[in-house]
């Protein structure tokens, strides 16, 4: 019996600005519909290794392929949804012309863009503000919004930098109830965090440190092998450093 069949495949990965080199070889496949998790510290690589799945960079070496395509590749953007981890927005319009913007660059017309526009704001609450500028939003709403915009074109894959920063935990819980829904039907996900409980809501994990992926598995199986009572005690074993 065959296994799951991998959306994305990394294989043994490497990045280097100048001289530093920030990603040390990575392999990974991410399977289809799962929610994937890279879980790390600030400066780790996550945010790299996200931006080159996404296509927005490009590996110095290694292959990075999403739906069997080689990235980065510029038609792939149609199928991915792409939430930076600093909001690419555009302040002086309104949250509104934001949205219809994006949508016009992801393809989508009038009534279809009109209904994708209202879907995803009541995702975020901010319904109400829809035609309010974007530069006198908080930090917390430019968040939601642009988590709003990486929704909005139903992409197949969706990779999201950190995207539950400032977002108070009601609101972060019904925006994982989208996400299992998502995956339910038929999206794969890769989230990045440094929260220890979204890491536990994810199907599997990728724990990165100092550019290196230093342990695969689910949430379950990762504390079960470190004999951890938490993801946090898994981490800190896998990282060399014992209680």
């Amino acid at each position: 019996m065959s296994g799951p069949e991998a959306c994305i495949q990394i294989h043994d990965v490497y990045r280097t600005f100048k001289s530093n080199e920030v990603i040390h070889g990575v392999s990974l496949n991410v399977y289809n519909n799962e929610i994937f998790g890279l879980l790390g510290p600030s400066g780790s690589g996550k945010t790299t290794l996200v931006k080159m799945i996404a296509g927005i960079d490009e590996a110095t070496s290694g292959r990075i392929e999403v739906m069997g395509t080689q990235m980065p590749k510029l038609e792939m953007m149609k199928h991915i949804g792409y939430m930076a981890q600093s909001d690419a927005l555009y302040m002086e319009l309104s949250a509104k012309e934001n949205l219809e913007f994006f949508g016009s660059l992801f393809g989508l017309r009038r009534e279809k863009l009109k209904k994708r526009i209202h879907e995803v704001m009541e995702l975020v609450n901010l319904t109400s503000h829809l035609k309010r500028t974007v530069g006198h939003f908080s930090g917390g709403m430019k968040r939601r919004l642009s988590l709003a915009i990486a929704l909005l074109h139903e992409p197949e894959v969706l990779i999201l930098d950190e995207p539950t920063v400032g977002m108070d935990p009601v609101l972060r819980k019904s925006i994982w109830d989208e996400f299992d829904h998502l995956s339910a039907n038929g999206t794969t996900i890769v989230i990045t965090t440094h929260v220890m409980d979204e890491a536990d809501k994810c199907h599997r994990l990728g724990m990165v440190r100092e550019g290196s992926l230093i342990a695969v598995g689910t949430p379950d199986a990762l504390k079960e092998d470190t004999g951890s009572a938490t993801i946090e005690g898994a981490f800190l074993y896998y990282g060399g450093v014992r209680a």
